[in-house]
């Protein structure tokens, strides 16, 4: 069996499918492109795919990362050629590597994600400055937030590794963030620039990078 590793990206055109229409669509994507797809064993076989960290509805990323279990070796450069062919738009393979099968699972390696997130602005880049620096300084922030079960309390700092100012243009300013994400929770970025002080939902969030624990 090999085991492919998969970077690709999720557009504009496709940022409000769910998690499970995005499988499904992986599903499709794969048995049109012919590939030798390896399946769970059971009563209802699988394909055995994974995705490192299912990403929110509404965010856009270049850093997706997917395993791919194949009963047949495929060369890399040929799966992400084929596999491009039927993909719709807003979803693109941008590398392929293989992996050793043995490897612990994708998600179980995530600690890190990354974002870029575009806010509406009316601080100066001082001002911006002094509330990241502020909220890093910070050794705990108690948050809530309102679940369809009822108020989670946690501590949103917990969750918040690093932020940095990307740049400020007219009334829009851009903040990257390395969030938390993980099994023990997922930083999530409008809480976090909420906690900044912006009140307004972000213009856009885009996962730039996930990282995952070394080997």
């Amino acid at each position: 069996m090999q085991r492919l590793r998969i970077r690709f990206t999720r557009g504009e055109e496709v940022k409000f499918i769910s998690h499970l229409d995005l499988m499904r669509l992986w599903q499709r994507a794969l048995r049109r492109a012919k590939m030798p797809l390896a399946y769970s064993e059971g009563f209802n076989p699988h394909p055995r795919i994974s995705l490192a960290a299912p990403l929110a509805l509404g965010v856009t990323s270049e850093a997706e990362l997917m395993d791919v279990a194949l009963s047949r070796p495929v060369a890399p450069h040929f799966f992400i050629g084929a596999v491009n062919q039927q993909l719709p738009p807003g979803v693109r393979v941008t590398q392929a590597q293989q992996v050793a099968p043995t490897l612990p699972s994708l998600q179980s390696r995530v600690r890190f994600a990354e974002y870029r997130v575009e806010l509406a602005c009316d601080k100066d880049e001082a001002g911006l400055k002094a509330a990241i620096n502020y909220l890093l300084a910070l050794e705990q922030l108690p948050w809530q937030h309102q679940r369809d079960t009822g108020p989670r309390h946690y501590d949103l700092r917990a969750l918040i590794e690093d932020l940095w100012l990307i740049g400020r243009h007219d009334a829009t300013c851009a903040i990257g963030m390395r969030l938390r994400c993980d099994s023990h929770g997922s930083g999530r970025p409008e809480q976090v620039a909420a906690a900044l002080g912006f009140p307004d939902f972000p213009r856009s969030i885009h996962r730039t990078r996930l990282i995952l624990q070394a080997a």
